[in-house]
């Protein structure tokens, strides 16, 4: 992994364990196999750090706060406009697919082009081209379950095989298409199509407006390309760009230009639509092209529909602490 960039350096200031709020209430044993998952790809300086934490079991959440307050050190990670930033939520789309184009099953994903001309067509064209039929993984049965597949970036198709049993897969992202993203939401909003923006007001919307749907979708020139992965551990996240297995409510996607990709981070928020707190230990295992700024953080749900409702509901202020070993600056 590539040491954290050097403008980091102007925006961490080092701290005492004290500082951090919340420290010492979170139940950090929920938290442990997340923290030796991201010693499987360590970053630079982390070598010794993961090599003792992987001769520990601890026995309760004390005694790996311990553990953690003797070989880290905290870091207040702030910007050039203060120490609170934003927290989001994302999650991994499961959705009803089909092998074969039929009945409602009409809107398809597709593998990655291996021609980088036909890579970079924008959405529109991508629709109506003859090669690109030899390269649909499965088809949807609601364009804007499609829509919300490509931002999420990877999800699970529910599908059933020919004896009828139903078998669960993964898509995961494997390019795009260099295409600008823009909101379809807000577009149809600023026409005075749609009230509703929420998926759900999406989705009925395209009910309503069948004839009205590729014309909106045009509206976002950028396609997502997947690859079709077995789902081995249906208890596992997708791969984050870590190359680490997410962990629900543990990960988070941040702007690696100001935090190094298996960066633990202590976060300080509140649940989502609530005053309640949320201070938890988190790892920095993930990217994503809306997530920009040091204090910025984009936290995994998980998979389903609850996890969907938790991401949609999640954006509210933060604070961030980077834990970093003994000895190791940004």
């Amino acid at each position: 992994m590539a040491p954290s960039p050097q403008p980091v350096a102007q925006r961490w200031v080092a701290v005492d364990w004290q500082d951090l709020p919340g420290w010492g209430s979170d139940e950090l044993l929920a938290a442990w196999p997340a923290l030796l998952g991201n010693c499987q790809r360590p970053a630079a300086g982390w070598a010794e750090f993961c090599a003792r934490a992987a001769l520990q079991t601890p026995a309760d959440a004390t005694e790996a706060t311990l553990f953690l307050m003797k070989h880290l050190r905290p870091w207040r990670v702030a910007s050039g406009s203060g120490d609170t930033g934003l927290l989001t939520g994302y999650f991994e789309p499961q959705l009803p697919a089909s092998r074969t184009r039929q009945g409602a099953f009409q809107w398809p994903l597709h593998a990655l082009p291996s021609d980088p001309a036909l890579r970079r067509l924008p959405r529109r064209d991508i629709d109506s081209h003859p090669r690109f039929a030899a390269l649909e993984l499965a088809y949807l049965d609601d364009p804007f379950a499609l829509l919300q597949l490509q931002i999420q970036g990877s999800g699970r198709l529910v599908m059933r095989d020919a004896t009828g049993a139903e078998r669960i897969s993964r898509v995961a992202f494997a390019g795009h298409n260099d295409q600008p993203f823009e909101s379809v939401a807000r577009t149809l909003l600023a026409r005075g199509e749609l009230r509703d923006a929420s998926w759900k007001g999406l989705s009925d919307w395209a009910r309503n407006n069948p004839a009205k749907v590729r014309d909106a979708l045009a509206v976002n020139p950028r396609i997502v390309y997947f690859r079709e992965e077995p789902l081995t551990d249906a208890g596992q996240g997708p791969r984050g760009a870590q190359g680490v297995a997410l962990m629900p409510g543990r990960s988070v996607a941040i702007d690696r230009s100001f935090i190094a990709l298996g960066t633990p981070l202590w976060l300080d928020s509140t649940e989502p639509l609530s005053t309640t707190p949320l201070r938890r230990l988190v790892l920095a295992q993930d990217t994503g092209a809306a997530i920009q700024g040091a204090v910025r953080a984009d936290l995994f749900w998980g998979w389903g529909d609850e996890a969907a409702l938790q991401a949609g509901r999640t954006k509210q202020p933060l604070r961030l602490w980077a834990l970093l070993p003994q000895g190791v600056t940004p």
